[in-house]
């Protein structure tokens, strides 16, 4: 990831490092956060066109830093700009190659992490394929797996993670999906010189064909990233956004799924949320919540439960925003992992953005 790399450099070359200010504790700030606190300082005019050159796993490695970035003052900021821009005409001319690569992935990426980046780089290809692979629409690889033999079928699904083998066995033609259960059964393990030529094939007539394809729809992209952020933050960007273009933020807002939206949510699923979360990080979300999100989640509550929540809810005192967002996006991220296991449905209408279950 080039912004990634880029801030991470002069940790390498032993330049100054951003240490978080006062009301945090002392830490010093990696690459990826560094990545992350210049993407929210360049705004969404700016940093759309480099989210656009990522691809969905780097997405979600910036988006999870930017959750966790917490307070970055003006001086640390100004510190990190100058940092970069320093490092950057300092450097004066690049050259890029195998070792070059890895010292920099090195100096804000785990080794064993390097190591299996390197290793898909350098071939035959490598363990990160199946990870690709499983961040890949069922449809569109059933649609592709298809056409193959029924071994090699079984070969990819006990590879890739177990919920997307499943995605993907539910919409292949159902002769075919049995005949690779029952390979896949009987499944030996395979020799090594076959896995490869495998993961060889699919990086080369599959995962180019689709890198190449038309790009995923970018609201919807930018939707999930704005889910990612803090309270404060997504706010700030819809403002902004929203002085910028209107209609790509109502659009983007259509396809955000908010704290907000689990009160649209039918009786059955809050209550089969309900179950799911720890009592005081309830408190703690509809704490700072709005009277009617407060009341869905009291009406699906007996009696007394709604009465012992809001007796604790009482009992908390102020809390920290930053606390009320963190729980509510645990909720959330809850309630989509609930969504993704088939234990609740969450369908946003485009006319009038219920949410039913």
């Amino acid at each position: 990831m080039a912004l990634v790399s880029q801030s991470a450099a002069p940790e390498a070359s032993g330049a100054k490092q951003l240490i978080v200010g006062a009301g945090a504790a002392n830490r010093v700030l990696t690459g990826d956060e560094k990545a992350a606190a210049l993407l929210l300082a360049l705004g969404p005019d700016y940093g759309k066109p480099i989210f656009d050159e990522l691809d969905e796993l780097e997405v979600k490695q910036l988006s999870r830093a930017m959750v966790r970035l917490g307070p970055i003052t003006q001086e640390m900021l100004d510190d990190l700009m100058v940092e970069f821009v320093t490092t950057i005409s300092s450097n004066g001319s690049l050259s890029g190659n195998t070792d070059s690569t890895e010292r920099l992935l090195l100096s804000f990426l785990p080794p064993d992490k390097v190591d299996s980046i390197m290793e898909e780089i350098r071939g035959p290809a490598g363990r990160n394929m199946w990870e690709k692979l499983s961040n890949v629409q069922a449809d569109v690889l059933a649609a592709y797996l298809k056409n193959e033999y029924p071994q090699t079928i079984a070969v990819v699904l006990s590879k890739i993670a177990t919920e997307h083998a499943s995605q993907v066995l539910a919409v292949l033609p159902e002769e075919l999906a049995m005949d690779v259960v029952q390979r896949m059964l009987g499944l030996d393990p395979v020799q090594k010189e076959i896995l490869e030529k495998i993961e060889s094939t699919l990086r080369t007539e599959f995962m180019s064909t689709l890198n190449h394809s038309k790009r995923r729809d970018s609201h919807e992209q930018m939707a999930e990233i704005f889910n990612s952020f803090d309270r404060q933050t997504e706010a700030r960007f819809i403002t902004t956004l929203e002085e910028h273009n209107r209609d790509d933020a109502e659009r983007i807002k259509s396809l955000m799924f908010t704290f907000e939206d689990l009160a649209k949510l039918e009786s059955s699923a809050i209550q089969t949320l309900l179950t799911k979360m720890d009592k005081k990080e309830l408190a703690m979300a509809l704490k700072g919540a709005n009277d009617q999100v407060k009341e869905s989640f009291f009406n699906n509550m007996s009696g007394r439960t709604a009465k012992l929540l809001r007796d604790d809810m009482e009992a908390m005192g102020p809390v920290r925003l930053k606390d009320v967002d963190e729980a509510q996006g645990r909720m959330v991220s809850t309630a989509k992992d609930l969504a993704a296991k088939g234990d609740i449905v969450i369908l946003k209408s485009k006319s009038d953005d219920q949410m039913v279950a």
